[in-house]
């Protein structure tokens, strides 16, 4: 959509990009526009049914490190006396029908406990002597447009229970020369009990995925995106509130955690758009 003086002369130009490729078309040839606003519309094929094209169309994500976006830039030349005009925007790109799976039925679960026996951390002497037991189980494949779903149950605990919280991981690796440099950041956090909760109740997990900040898994050649679930039980403790808050997913004396693979995955049943 343009609004401009109708006496100057414009051709218009649409071009995108993905990855190092860039496309560009002319949606209309030069002329005069009419007086007020025009709109132009038009469409575009990313790809061509018999284009061979060797990079692949990752879904749009937004990460730490890494960032797959994919950009529309509409152009309007207007000759040597005039600046041109121009606008860029961001347009989100899923997987196509045609290359996904279906569903996975039914969805991996898998089984898991944390004990004092089961951390590789020091633990404050009185979580560790009294002891605790919370066991449950947690989709490890999931799909983006699903919620992340589970239960938990704290089966027992000598000392009081202030927070379990799920919290949601991006692992983000890229090759550099000969090494490969990853790094683990946080995307999410979701609390899914406040205080100390009553021994044997069953305690259902359901997390919304942020969709700009999440994609399928990613095991490309020169990076990978893949994702975690972070368990995180914290107990009463007076050490807790003298330590600043930073990273909630860092081991800590009056905490428990467990970590667990994410396998994100897009379905055919999905809905997609580009």
């Amino acid at each position: 959509m343009v609004s401009s003086n109708p006496s100057k002369s414009y051709s218009y130009i649409v071009s995108w990009t993905y990855g190092h490729s860039k496309k560009t078309i002319e949606i209309r040839t030069s002329g005069k526009i009419a007086p007020g606003t025009t709109e132009i519309p038009f469409s575009v094929n990313l790809r061509e049914p018999r284009e061979n094209i060797v990079e692949k169309f990752y879904e749009t994500f937004h990460g730490t490190n890494i960032n797959i976006q994919y950009l529309l830039t509409a152009d309007i030349p207007r000759g040597y006396l005039h600046k041109p005009l121009s606008a860029t925007m961001e347009f989100i790109i899923e997987s196509g029908r045609v290359d996904l799976p279906e569903r996975p039925i039914p969805p991996e679960m898998v089984i898991f406990y944390i004990t004092q026996d089961t951390q590789r951390h020091p633990l404050l002497p009185e979580i560790k002597t009294g002891g605790f037991r919370v066991t449950g189980k947690i989709a490890t494949q999931c799909s983006l447009q699903d919620p992340l779903s589970g239960e938990l149950t704290v089966e027992t605990s000598s000392v009081p229970i202030t927070s379990i919280d799920i919290h949601l991981l991006r692992v983000e690796s890229i090759i550099v020369g000969e090494r490969i440099i990853t790094e683990t950041s946080l995307i999410q956090s979701t609390q899914i009990a406040d205080g100390d909760v009553c021994r044997n109740m069953t305690l259902p997990i359901y997390v919304l995925l942020p969709r700009l900040l999440m994609c399928p898994s990613v095991f490309a050649g020169p990076f990978s995106v893949e994702f975690k679930v972070c368990i995180t039980i914290s107990f009463k403790s007076k050490l807790a509130k003298a330590q600043p808050k930073s990273d909630p997913t860092a081991p800590r004396l009056w905490m428990a955690l467990e970590r667990l693979p994410l396998e994100l995955v897009r379905t055919k049943r999905d809905q997609f758009s580009c």
